[in-house]
């Protein structure tokens, strides 16, 4: 006894800041006596009119008795704990399997416990790599590599009458070749291309000063900007080369030229054997001031992504097509959902790809708003509102409880939703709490949700009663086990007097057994969060929640 309370009065010390194991030892107690829960007789959805839920998983539920028991026995309702997030239903190749969610259901329906569908639009857990791919590897790439040298003719290391720009030559017309910085289409430079009267067009020749490698079989998009001072018609040639000998010159005729820039595009078979090319231009013939720019060579097969309006068009498709899939698939039997799930950052900024960064290792992060920005919200509650006219509809967050700076941007957001007759339903509070957290910031956090007038709910419950990791049998601290009681009494009574009956969505506690926590598999800590241990016996946790949800 004497060894665990050295242990528990250091965890306090460290979790909390406190000074003494007997003096305000936690948020107002005076000793440890007057933590303590021992009554363990009661049915916990039997004590509220509210949805009392529980997450579960459905390898636990259908092969282990125990865990089943305790669920069907204590909750109305049950969350999936990964059943129904996206990578779970879709596939690489974008189809949808509802096998295992199905099943889920099924056996939650014949136990007579309802189903919150969790969740639709979230960042992590997305089926990442084949929504990437609708959107060329992230929104990002380049596109196709321009095989041209100094295509737009932005550099002169020396500028003669010869080369006018890096990695160009004249063929024919010297002098009548000079970059300017003026009349350009893209960047800094053009090529400014003075004709004289009279002569044909191989007269005025320009050619790309290198061979340029390319690949038999596969065709090419030749594409340039060109204007006039006058319009009139110019011709490009393709020089075609298998190794050293040349081939078959492929001249292009006709190729207009107006007043302003336009762009000009051909797609170039490269014959058998050819193993690289040249491009010429033949700009004589007319007198005229010709601007050439932004000459490319690119592999046709490979597609730019896209970008601005096009990407979020894709983006916003989607994710249109994963919520109406999902919720109307489950109309009728599913009938409250987590439409968006933790749309802010820490730093209680909207989510992107810069405040959300992908781990190293996980290949599931998809942050929807980085492309869709704020309206994505929006978009997402009227897609679910338009699958379901009568599902409860939430947006859910963590870490509300615990800063202001989140929880305001929380309320904010899903007061502009109501505002805007978006669908939205309610407010989810995950509450993923430790023993040290504070009375007042709970307090402070449930009447600003309560005030947005939606439904509240307690989404993912769970308090942790080592914050701070430490070494040994944490669990079995009776000091830390009450600690922990007297927080899931404590949230549940917060819960009752600041959130009008009305508006009580419910409370779902994150798991059944300290064994199956998500805080002690996924995270690998030494804790014992939830209400019942390990061989599913009731922990004074227990007794703590039954006595609040009795507003005792």
């Amino acid at each position: 006894m004497k060894n665990k309370l050295i242990i528990s009065c250091l965890l306090l010390l460290t979790a909390a800041g406190m000074c003494s194991c007997k003096k305000d030892i936690y948020n107002g107690a005076n000793s440890l006596a007057e933590l303590q829960f021992t009554d363990s007789t009661a049915v916990l959805k039997s004590l509220v009119s509210f949805p009392l839920g529980m997450a579960a998983e459905y390898p636990l539920s259908s092969t282990n008795n125990s865990y089943w028991s305790v669920v069907k026995r204590e909750a109305g309702w049950i969350t999936f704990g990964n059943e129904l997030k996206n990578d779970a239903v879709v596939k690489s190749d974008g189809t949808y399997d509802f096998t295992r969610a199905d099943n889920f259901l099924n056996l939650a329906t014949t136990a007579g416990i309802k189903v919150f569908g969790h969740t639709l639009v979230w960042h992590s857990q997305q089926r990442a790599s084949y929504y990437n791919s609708l959107i060329g590897g992230g929104g990002s790439g380049s596109g196709p590599t321009n095989l041209v040298v100094n295509p737009g003719f932005e550099t002169t290391t020396v500028a003669t009458t010869a080369e006018p720009a890096d990695g160009w030559s004249v063929l024919n017309g010297a002098g009548q070749f000079v970059s300017t910085g003026t009349n350009v289409n893209g960047g800094a430079k053009a090529l400014q291309v003075n004709v004289p009267a009279g002569g044909q067009n191989y007269n005025t020749q320009l050619i790309t000063k290198a061979q340029i490698p390319v690949t038999a079989g596969k065709t090419y998009t030749i594409s340039y900007y060109i204007k006039g001072a006058t319009a009139q018609n110019v011709q490009f040639e393709i020089r075609p080369y298998s190794g050293t000998t040349a081939g078959s010159v492929n001249y292009q005729g006709g190729k207009p030229v107006t007043t302003s820039y336009a762009k000009v595009s051909y797609d170039y078979a490269v014959p058998v054997g050819v193993t690289a090319m040249q491009l010429a231009f033949d700009l004589g013939g007319t007198q005229n001031t010709l601007y050439l720019d932004d000459v490319s060579i690119t592999d046709a097969s490979i597609v730019a992504p896209p970008s601005g309006g096009a990407l979020a068009t894709i983006v916003d498709n989607a994710m249109k097509n994963h919520i109406q899939k999902v919720v109307s698939r489950y109309v009728g039997k599913i009938t409250a959902w987590d439409v968006i799930n933790e749309p802010f950052s820490d730093a209680a900024e909207l989510r992107n790809n810069t405040n959300t960064p992908v781990p190293s290792g996980r290949t599931d992060i998809f942050v929807w708003q980085n492309y869709l920005g704020r309206d994505y919200a929006a978009k997402a509650f009227t897609y679910a509102r338009a699958s379901d006219p009568t599902a409860d509809l939430y947006m859910n967050d963590y870490n509300l409880e615990a800063s202001t700076a989140k929880l305001d941007a929380f309320v904010t957001l899903a007061k502009e939703l109501k505002a805007a007759n978006t669908g939205i339903t309610g407010v989810g509070t995950q509450m993923h709490c430790n023993i040290n957290t504070s009375y007042t910031q709970i307090d402070n956090m449930f009447q600003k949700l309560a005030a947005t007038g939606l439904k509240v709910r307690v989404s993912e419950l769970d308090i942790r009663l080592n914050p701070s990791n430490k070494t040994g049998n944490v669990g079995a601290s009776i000091a830390l086990q009450n600690l922990q009681a007297a927080m899931y009494n404590y949230v549940a009574k917060s819960y009752l007097k600041y959130v009008p009956e009305a508006q009580r969505g419910g409370i779902t506690v994150w798991g059944v057994a300290d064994s199956d926590s998500w805080i002690t598999t996924s995270l690998a800590q030494n804790d014992a969060p939830l209400l019942f241990n390990a061989t599913y016996g009731k922990k004074p946790a227990f007794s703590g929640f039954a006595k609040g949800l009795k507003g005792q």
